[in-house]
């Protein structure tokens, strides 16, 4: 005679609970091995995306450029920009507008001697160091801007009328410590990066009119370029939020945006000097710490 052994309830309720357990582990190893990838980590941006350029050197303006913010972009002076595309003060450009941004290396010359400030490249073993002289031609030998021609314009493309003596006294833009320098031929630094906190005062390094308030440059987030002479200019990057617009005054120490975040989420303020539009070593302006 067989016996049969019936499992008591515990026990049936036992191997119920084992089953169930290890149907849910197949299903959540199944799923995992299908669905699962391996996001990778984005590496900080540290180069700056220029505009596209045609072969020919020439540019198509695009809605909200100024004539400021495409010299910017390229590394050259606004107003050798003007003189070769025959553009006129207040430097109004339109959408869809061809404009040539190279120029004769004649011409480049004759600006740079007529303008009182000479820029120097002097190459030494493993560096490159960019001088800005002043040259004894006076700054009131620079020809006033003719006057505006009539039409519509695009985004603020205005520019101060009266020509102004370059900044004597500079001042930080903000507080805080420089944590990567200007390096003279590398585009990812051509100014400083200023370290400090979001949301942290930035003030106008000298008085000009504002000629850039926007983030239409790549690379600079939240931009503000400030016009202080025919020759000077200055750049703000990667503000939180800007306190000025195109086509405004300001002077030296006025608030003029709060610091933000760069693509790497540091709270800086990059900050930049351009003489004839080309990047100076802001240190060489700036007062002593």
């Amino acid at each position: 005679m067989r016996i049969q052994t019936v499992p008591g309830k515990s026990g049936i309720r036992h191997a119920k609970h084992l089953i169930i357990m290890i149907i849910i582990g197949v299903l959540v190893l199944s799923g995992c091995h299908r669905h699962h990838r391996t996001t990778p980590v984005a590496k900080p941006q540290n180069t700056i995306v220029k505009r596209q350029l045609n072969s020919d050197g020439t540019y198509y303006v695009r809605q909200g450029d100024t004539l400021y913010a495409i010299a910017f972009s390229y590394g050259v002076d606004p107003m050798d920009v003007a003189q070769m595309n025959g553009i006129k003060s207040p430097y109004t450009i339109y959408p869809g507008q061809k404009i040539k941004i190279k120029e004769p290396a004649a011409s480049s010359q004759k600006r740079t001697a007529s303008s009182g400030v000479q820029i120097s490249t002097v190459k030494t073993p493993g560096q490159v160091t960019t001088k800005t002289v002043k040259s004894p031609v006076p700054s009131s030998s620079t020809k006033p801007a003719p006057e505006a021609t009539p039409g519509p314009t695009t985004k603020a493309s205005s520019s101060a009328s009266n020509t102004k003596a370059d900044p004597t006294g500079w001042k930080w833009p903000t507080r805080g410590r420089v944590i990567h320098g200007f390096v003279a031929g590398d585009p990812a630094r051509n100014g400083l990066d200023i370290a400090g906190r979001e949301g942290q005062e930035v003030i106008a390094s000298a008085g000009g009119q504002v000629v850039y308030s926007g983030n239409g440059l790549i690379g600079y987030g939240e931009l503000i370029i400030i016009k202080h002479s025919e020759k000077m200019l200055s750049a703000y990057a990667h503000s939180r939020v800007r306190l000025v617009k195109e086509g405004d005054q300001v002077w030296a120490g006025q608030k003029i945006a709060e610091m933000g975040r760069n693509s790497s989420d540091e709270q800086i303020l990059h900050f930049e000097i351009r003489a004839l539009g080309k990047p100076v070593n802001p240190l060489n302006y700036l007062p002593k710490k």
